[in-house]
């Protein structure tokens, strides 16, 4: 048997990974978090601010979310252990009819994480035929890709931004072959969503179905509406309503464990795709169930969405835009031209990274840290995430540390890429 890598043996890490096995040794990653209160987390005996969190609606606080569990499982208990195929509790009915009203879509089925469902879906989606991925989205959709390719599928990359390199991609495949474009609704680093009626008319055009992963977008981004609270839009009903499009050879893939914090994913498409879905992926078939306190969750998220959702956003669009505003006035590169919620700020050097990581905990401010591979290496940094929890004061404490490590202290290198 060959053991893995123990962070202090002397075992050999391969080139492109010490990047990530540096920060592992140093502490920061794999962090146990000891206590929460309210978007301030406890690490041994530190507290710091957590902007590493993608519950953006703040709906983990919220106590209308937190006691509506109870109640749920008092009547359901806490597990309900049928398959989807086997047993439905009301639960899962209840939130499809809800959330297939809220995205304005043919329908909806929900499943119990996105990863689980692009295993299941892609493959089935492609049959054997041409997948077209956009080469930054997400991993968990490139895993289902690979899991097609196993089963007789092909795929290609593309970049999201290039829709000419893709229409010659789809121009050239055989008109009677099974074609999907996977891209990501808001990716997971740039906070950027791609231009989805270009894609849409590319998919429509050449017969391809075009699937978006929209686990960030979702619960933010939303319809437009001339009395919106914010550029997000209203409803947060995902990227589709929110550049106007139609579910026409659209299949939209999201999930409620960022924005309305609880576990479990859905799929939005036609009535005839979801019979697919249910008879033919093992995900339905027989994977174990969602929790019901996940799913009480999830219909007292939508109650408060419903009633005060557009009020979150716009404090989130407040806030971030607050933040984005600082970042370029300090002269600092990021690529989100969105204004969404999560912003990378790429470093100059990507070895700063232990001691950038290293000055956010000392100043007791909580990020994601994003190392080589797991995005290219010139864009090894940080992510933050602001959140409706997030508070003024909290927000000040991470503009006076990026503003330090920005080098407005004459002393300290310029740590993160600039705009000139």
């Amino acid at each position: 048997m060959i053991e893995p890598r123990v962070p202090g043996d002397d075992t050999v890490v391969p080139e492109r990974y010490v990047g990530i096995s540096d920060l592992y040794d140093a502490g920061l990653y794999d962090q146990v978090i000891e206590e929460v209160d309210g978007r301030r987390i406890r690490i041994g005996d530190r507290w710091l601010v957590d902007f590493a969190s993608c519950n953006y609606l703040g709906l983990d606080l919220d106590p209308a979310v937190q006691d509506a569990i109870g109640e749920q499982v008092r009547r359901w208990g806490t597990h309900p252990s049928w398959s989807r195929m086997l047993g439905n509790p009301r639960l899962y009915p209840m939130i499809e009819e809800r959330l297939t009203e809220l995205l304005g879509a043919p329908d909806t089925l929900v499943l119990p994480t996105i990863s689980q469902t692009h295993m299941a879906a892609i493959p089935l989606l492609a049959e054997g035929g041409q997948i077209f991925l956009d080469s930054r989205a997400h991993r968990t959709i490139y895993d289902g890709c690979v899991h097609a390719r196993g089963l007789g599928a092909t795929f290609t990359r593309f970049r999201v931004d290039d829709p000419g390199r893709l229409a010659a991609l789809l121009r050239a495949a055989p008109p009677r072959q099974r074609k999907l474009v996977c891209v990501d609704g808001v990716n997971s680093m740039t906070g950027n969503p791609p231009d989805v009626p270009t894609l849409a008319a590319l998919c429509r055009e050449y017969d391809a179905l075009l699937y978006i992963d929209d686990a960030h977008g979702f619960g933010v981004l939303g319809e437009r509406r001339p009395d919106e609270s914010s550029p997000y839009g209203s409803r947060g009903n995902a990227v589709v309503r929110h550049t106007g499009e139609s579910y026409e050879n659209i299949v939209l893939v999201g999930g409620f464990s960022k924005a309305y914090s609880s576990m479990l994913a859905f799929v939005a498409c036609t009535p005839a795709i979801k019979r697919h879905l249910k008879v033919n992926t093992a995900t339905y078939s027989f994977s174990g169930p969602v929790p019901v306190a996940s799913l009480a969750t999830v219909l007292a998220g939508l109650d408060v969405n419903a009633a005060r959702g557009d009020e979150l956003r716009a404090d989130i669009w407040r806030k971030t835009r607050r933040l984005l505003e600082h970042v370029r006035r300090l002269g600092v590169h990021t690529p989100n031209v969105s204004g969404f919620p999560l912003v990378e700020l790429p470093l100059r050097d990507p070895a700063e990274l232990h001691a950038v990581g290293r000055t956010l905990l000392d100043r007791g401010v909580y990020t994601t840290l994003a190392p080589y591979p797991g995005v290219p290496r010139d864009e090894v940094g940080i992510r933050i995430q602001v959140t409706a929890a997030n508070t003024d004061d909290e927000l000040d404490l991470l503009i006076e540390t990026l503003t330090m490590l920005a080098n407005a202290d004459p002393g300290l290198p310029h740590r993160f890429r600039s705009t000139v």
